[in-house]
């Protein structure tokens, strides 16, 4: 039988990394392989996983120096010699092995203002949004986003500027600027269009390339630097 040979990042962010000989079977993914080191060699192995189809996000890890999640790559796609590298998200903290605090991501979420916020009761009707307007349109195409936080530990500019909001925020922040019920426009704005900001982008565009449901947010970063760079000129920012 084919081997694997797997080095695991082990302990916290001054760990190291332990390597591991694994089975190679028929459609193993890189989470089977973590799965079976920590069942079968190593129980004490840490890391996260949920639903194993792609629907939550918590197995992200970064593979052979990429952020994916696990349970959908194939070890086929990504160990053609039999190699594999394990480790945690970048750009933030790790709390033990394979699994990181995500504390600082969905802060970020907050800060850039990333909820809804009505101006409706309950007592009012439901709003309508006609499906083919532009605005609708341009939410449709960023709303997928399950906070997996592969596009943040994917850019390049957070890990130059710990303070940059990053790409999910973002990302967020563009789908409820475009969402013609939500009340909170201008203070939305002006949260992303501070120094660590929309405009602190470079546009390298990593995290369009690495997210792994084909989200875009380089287009919704662009799109918030032209709504703020609007909104500056009205003399509303």
């Amino acid at each position: 039988m084919t081997k694997l040979d797997v080095s695991v990042w082990r302990g916290g962010d001054s760990g190291h990394f332990q390597y591991f000989s694994v089975p190679r079977l028929e459609s193993q993914t890189v989470l089977d392989v973590v799965s079976y080191i920590q069942r079968s060699l190593d129980t004490t192995l840490s890391y996260r996983f949920a639903c194993r189809v792609g629907m939550c996000g918590s197995c992200a890890m970064t593979v052979n120096g990429k952020a994916r999640w696990t349970c959908r790559t194939h070890v086929a796609k990504v160990a053609p010699d039999d190699r594999l590298e394990v480790a945690p998200l970048t750009n933030l903290p790790v709390i033990k092995d394979l699994v990181t605090d995500m504390s600082a991501f969905f802060e970020k979420w907050t800060a850039a203002r990333g909820r809804f916020r009505s101006g409706r009761t309950r007592k009012d009707g439901f709003a309508r949004v006609p499906p083919e307007s532009p605005q609708r349109k341009l939410v449709d195409a960023a709303i997928e986003c399950i906070g997996c936080g592969v596009c943040y530990s994917s850019c390049d500019v957070v890990s130059w500027n710990p303070d940059y909001l990053g790409p999910a925020a973002l990302n967020r922040a563009w789908t409820l600027v475009n969402d013609v019920r939500d009340i909170d426009q201008k203070a939305r704005l002006a949260a992303v269009a501070g120094d660590a900001g929309c405009h602190a982008c470079h546009t390298q565009m990593s995290c369009t390339e690495r997210c792994p449901k084909q989200l875009s947010p380089t287009v919704g970063i662009a799109g918030l630097k032209r709504a703020a760079l609007a909104a500056a000129w009205k003399g509303e920012l």
